[in-house]
C-alpha cells in the first residue's frame, strides 16, 4: 500500500482529470482530542466515493450527504474554499463520533485544478517533498518543491501543508523475519525493498509488493539515496552484509537505522564500526540495537511486531518511556529479585491480624 496522502491525491487527480466534480477536505485545526491529526486529508467525489479520512466515519457521512447524491446538482459547485467546524457542542461532538471535548475544523476545496493535482502527484512519485499553499479567499493554489517536511500552517488568508513521498523501508536479508516485517511495513504504508545478494535466500523470496535487490547492501544504500523518510534495518547476522550497509546508512539522514542481534553482538558491531570504519560517537549513537520494543517476543512474527512498533514510534516522533526498548527490558529482567526484609525470626516477616 502506498502512502495514504499520495493515495488520496492520486484518486482526486484522476477524478478531476476525467471531469468529475470533487472536493478535498483537510483538517486544519483541532481542539481537545480528535480522531485524525492536523494535516489529514480526504477526497470526496460527486458519486459519493471517499478516499482518505478526517474522522472515524461520521463526518465523512455528513460530507457525503452535503456534497454528493444531493438534490442540488450544484452541491459541488466551483467557488472559494470553505471552513467547516464540527464538534462545537457536546451534542454535536457525540453525533459525529468525536472524543469527549473534541472539535475539528476542515478546509474544503471545491474542484481543485486537475493540472496542478497531476503535477503534485508527479513530484511525489519522483520522491520529492512539496509545500502546497491555498488562498482561502480565492482557492488559488501555489505548489513548490521543498527540502524538508513542515507542519501545516493555518494563518491569515493562507493554509500551507506539506506532502511527501512514501516512507521507505530497506531490509538487509531475505529471511523469515524479513517476510513478516516487510508485510507489516506494507500495510503501514511503507515502500519496502529487501536486499540480499545470497542466492540461497533471495531465490525463495515471495512477498508480493516488495522490491527484491541482489546487489551488495552498501551499494544499494548509496543508490537509493536514503532520506528522512527512510529506515534501514540489518537482519542477516552477517557483518559482511549488515555492517557495510549500516556504515552507509549512518552517514544518511535516515530516520531509523538498526540491526538485529544480542546486546553482546551489538557492542561488537559498534566496536567494529568505530575501529575499522572510523565512525564517530555521534554516528554510532544513531544506531539502534538490539532493535525493537521489549514485549517478550521469541518467534519471527512476534519479533517483527516488536521492531515495527519501534519504527513507527520513531517515524511519529514519539519518545518511548524508559524500559520499553529490548536492551532496557532485558537488563531489567536480568536483575536478581530483591530479598524480603528480615523483620522477624529466620527471615519471616510477621503477619499481624487484628479485629476491628
Amino acid at each position: 500500500m502506498e502512502n495514504l496522502d499520495v493515495h488520496v491525491l492520486r484518486h482526486l487527480a484522476q477524478w478531476r482529470a476525467q471531469g468529475e466534480r470533487a472536493l478535498l477536505a483537510t483538517v486544519v485545526r483541532t481542539w481537545g482530542s480528535s480522531p485524525r491529526p492536523i494535516g489529514s486529508i480526504m477526497a470526496l467525489g460527486a458519486s459519493g466515493a471517499v478516499v482518505g479520512s478526517v474522522s472515524g466515519g461520521c463526518i465523512e457521512d455528513d460530507l457525503i450527504a452535503r456534497y454528493s447524491h444531493a438534490s442540488d446538482a450544484d452541491a459541488l459547485r466551483d467557488g472559494a474554499p470553505r471552513l467547516l467546524r464540527y464538534g462545537v457542542s457536546a451534542d454535536e461532538a457525540h453525533r459525529f463520533g468525536l472524543p469527549c471535548g473534541g472539535t475539528l475544523e476542515l478546509l474544503l476545496e471545491f474542484n481543485p485544478d486537475a493540472a496542478a493535482l497531476q503535477q503534485l502527484v508527479q513530484w511525489l512519485d519522483e520522491g520529492r517533498m512539496v509545500r502546497r499553499t491555498v488562498e482561502k479567499a480565492t482557492g488559488q493554489v501555489a505548489q513548490q518543491v521543498s527540502d524538508a517536511p513542515e507542519p501545516l500552517v493555518h494563518a491569515g488568508q493562507q493554509v500551507a501543508n506539506s506532502f511527501g513521498p512514501e516512507y521507505r523501508m530497506l531490509l538487509i536479508g531475505a529471511g523469515q523475519l524479513s517476510e513478516y516485517l516487510a508485510t507489516m511495513a506494507l500495510f503501514n504504508g511503507f515502500a519496502v525493498t529487501v536486499c540480499d545478494p545470497r542466492e540461497e535466500y533471495s531465490r525463495h523470496w515471495s512477498v508480493a509488493g516488495v522490491q527484491l535487490s541482489r546487489e551488495m547492501p552498501d551499494d544499494l544504500v548509496r543508490t537509493m539515496r536514503a532520506d528522512a523518510r527512510t529506515c534501514i534495518i540489518g537482519l542477516t547476522h552477517d557483518p559482511k552484509l549488515d555492517d557495510l550497509a549500516l556504515m552507509e546508512a549512518l552517514e544518511s539522514p535516515a530516520f531509523y537505522v538498526g540491526a538485529i542481534g544480542s546486546r553482546r553482538n551489538t557492542a561488537l558491531r559498534l566496536q567494529r564500526l568505530s575501529e575499522h570504519f572510523g565512525l564517530g560517537d555521534a554516528q554510532l549513537a544513531r544506531l539502534r540495537g538490539p532493535i525493537g520494543l521489549y514485549i517478550g517476543s521469541k518467534t519471527p512474527p512476534e519479533i517483527a511486531v516488536s521492531i515495527m512498533a519501534e519504527v513507527l514510534a520513531a517515524k511519529n516522533g514519539v519518545a518511548l518511556p524508559r524500559g520499553m526498548t529490548v536492551e532496557e527490558g532485558k537488563l531489567a529482567a536480568a536483575q536478581p529479585p530483591q530479598p524480603l526484609e528480615d523483620d522477624g525470626p529466620e527471615g519471616i516477616t510477621p503477619l499481624v491480624c487484628g479485629v476491628g
